[in-house]
């Protein structure tokens, strides 16, 4: 039996690699600072990972596939290099984030410098932010270039965008579950609902997991949906899958925007990823098991403890008067399906 270590293994992209690589017949250990909150067929460790003891106890005598969900920092880089004679192939989760225009701007700045002006598709090839440590992203892409450049295994390195999938604690979703659970029947969107900011499954990365952990050479990868649907579609797929209906109204793309009908998607401009991997299933059908999951999870909670990094943007998600007075306008046009 082949065998594989998941470091952050009980966060939402590490249960799913547990999973998809359980039911293919791999052990699977899954390490941590907490124990996992579902049982499965996988074992658990507790892990420190500034414990070079705790490293060392977690993967024992070696694992056929190292999955680092939650690799950060560049000295995480050179823990995984630490352990790599004991590592067949090392898969390091990273972020579409690393991406940069053609003047440098990213998503990362967006507040200060303007939304990135990306191609479509952005392809792996595409130009990245440079290493260091002052930004989320110049700090993946540290990593990213530590152990590509230093490792003597292979390395599959995967680069996801607007994550979703059940046990999230940034579950987009929630902020058009909601309104439907609240009764809104009708819901504004900036920018006519028509953003579009890339969506990956958290079942797409556990599949790209199993896809590429057998190869012998190292590589890159988008992970993404089998679509990048606009936020009026994510909406009317987030209704189908909770079974609440309401009407989208679109708003003009100024002056009200951010202050009005601003979703956890609504961008600027279009970022849409391509992928040298196969085919995924469309976010309509990849996001009912996130719909589900938050329906069950958040009733009768206080949302922001389930959904912290949702809870921290820095503006409020479910300012209903705020609402009200974007579906006033008379510029606000009812969307059609």
């Amino acid at each position: 039996m082949q065998n594989a270590l998941v470091i952050g293994g009980t966060g939402q992209i590490g249960l799913a690699v547990a999973s998809q690589l359980s039911k293919n017949g791999w052990g699977v250990k899954l390490a941590s600072r907490t124990k996992p909150t579902e049982a499965g067929e996988w074992r658990h460790v507790i892990l420190d990972r500034e414990d070079r003891q705790s490293l060392l106890r977690a993967i024992g005598r070696g694992a056929d596939l190292v999955v680092d969900c939650i690799a950060f920092e560049e000295r995480h880089a050179d823990q995984l290099l630490m352990m790599q004679g004991y590592i067949g192939h090392l898969t390091v989760v990273s972020s579409a984030s690393v991406y940069c225009d053609h003047v440098g701007r990213t998503l990362d700045e967006a507040g200060d410098n303007g939304f990135p002006d990306f191609p479509i598709p952005i392809l792996e090839n595409h130009p990245t932010v440079s290493p260091g440590s002052k930004t989320y992203s110049t700090k993946k892409i540290a990593v990213e270039r530590r152990v590509l450049d230093k490792a003597s295994i292979p390395v599959t390195i995967l680069r996801p965008c607007a994550i979703h999938g059940p046990y999230s604690k940034h579950a987009r979703e929630w902020w058009f579950v909601k309104r439907l659970l609240d009764g809104r029947t009708r819901i504004p969107l900036a920018y006519g609902g028509r953003s579009r900011l890339q969506t990956t499954s958290v079942q797409a990365i556990a599949e790209a997991v199993f896809h590429t952990c057998k190869s012998s050479t190292s590589n890159i990868h988008n992970v993404v949906d089998g679509d990048a649907p606009t936020v009026a579609e994510i909406g009317r797929a987030v209704m189908a899958a909770l079974g609440r209906d309401a009407e989208l109204v679109g708003l003009p793309d100024a002056p009200y925007w951010p202050s009005l009908g601003a979703t956890p998607w609504s961008v600027e401009k279009p970022l849409v990823c391509g992928s040298t991997l196969p085919a995924t299933a469309p976010y309509a059908v990849a996001v009912k098991p996130a719909v589900q999951w938050l329906h069950e999870a958040v009733y009768g909670q206080e949302w922001s403890k389930i959904l912290p990094q949702l809870a921290s943007y820095p503006h409020p998600h479910f300012d209903y008067a705020r609402d009200d007075e974007a579906l006033a306008l008379t510029s606000a046009k009812p969307l059609s399906r």
